[in-house]
């Protein structure tokens, strides 16, 4: 492989504020609020502050699960934060998760923060007493994936899908660096379906649901558009598995809570009730 750029790390990193690619705008060295804003509040006791990336299906998919099941106090108000705009800076944000990153979860209830994605959904599931385990051992084992994606995902996404999709040119170092691990992973997940049904067992739970929105999307092809790329039709039973839980109605209807791309059927900007999907207009969704 050849030196692509020859560039040389100085001896003290500068923040270059006008630097190129698609968060240049957004992104910066340090942390807090950027300007004062409080964030709004709807009549349910959790309060949901999101947008559809990966992280943000996996808390509305939960939810919607939760509501599938009968559980009423799942109830919830899904407010839309614009990430390329800032909104995930704003005083109000900044005071549910430091961290400046979507998706956060305030419980009116108990004020209590939840900040996090993974922390979220263990959150909800052991509140209300849902997907996931009470036997140790299984529990211990659904617990281990959901932390495994937690760990894993970020080569996917800030690792292979910059790199492949959103870096304003194309690193072939980092891209061949991140799509290796993309496929290990995948491969990890492919060795697990082949032995159960769903991750940890054959019992659908909070492991599964964090993990298909990153892995699930990207096996079906609807993710940073690398089906081809990544040869996703190799990993047979991760496909089986992404295809049956794309499938259930809580999963589609979750997939479509604080979405702005895509078709417009797909899309539920703020969710504040359910009759709020059966709700849905162009002219309310261009809005």
């Amino acid at each position: 492989m050849s030196d692509q750029n020859g560039y040389e790390p100085p001896k003290v990193w500068v923040w270059d504020q006008e630097g190129a690619g698609a968060w240049a705008k957004i992104n910066r060295p340090v942390s807090g609020a950027t300007h004062e804003k409080e964030l709004p509040q709807g009549k349910h006791p959790l309060q949901l502050y999101s947008l559809a990336t990966p992280n943000g299906q996996k808390v509305t998919i939960l939810l919607e699960e939760l509501l599938e099941l009968g559980v009423k106090d799942a109830e919830y108000d899904a407010w839309l934060i614009k990430i390329g705009d800032g909104e995930q800076f704003s005083s109000g944000f900044v005071e549910v998760n430091p961290n400046s990153k979507i998706p956060a979860l305030f419980d009116k209830d108990r004020g209590i923060r939840v900040f996090e994605s993974g922390a979220i959904c263990l959150y909800l599931a052991e509140k209300f007493g849902h997907f996931l385990p009470t036997d140790i051992a299984h529990r211990t084992e659904v617990l281990n994936w959901l932390f495994w994606l937690q760990g894993s995902a970020p080569y996917l996404g800030g690792g292979f899908g910059h790199f492949y999709s959103y870096a304003p040119f194309k690193i072939e170092y980092a891209i061949d660096r991140f799509t290796m691990e993309a496929k290990r992973q995948l491969d990890v997940l492919e060795k697990e379906l082949a032995k159960n049904r769903y991750l940890g067992g054959d019992e659908y739970t909070v492991a599964d649901m964090v993990t298909w929105p990153w892995y699930g999307n990207l096996a079906l092809g609807k993710q940073y558009d690398a089906g081809e790329f990544l040869s996703v039709e190799d990993y047979v039973n991760v496909r089986r598995w992404a295809n049956e839980i794309l499938e259930r109605p809580a999963v589609q209807r979750g997939r479509m809570v604080n979405r702005v791309k895509g078709e417009l059927s797909e899309q539920l900007h703020e969710r504040h009730d359910a009759s709020d999907f059966d709700l849905r207009t162009e002219d309310k969704l261009q809005s």
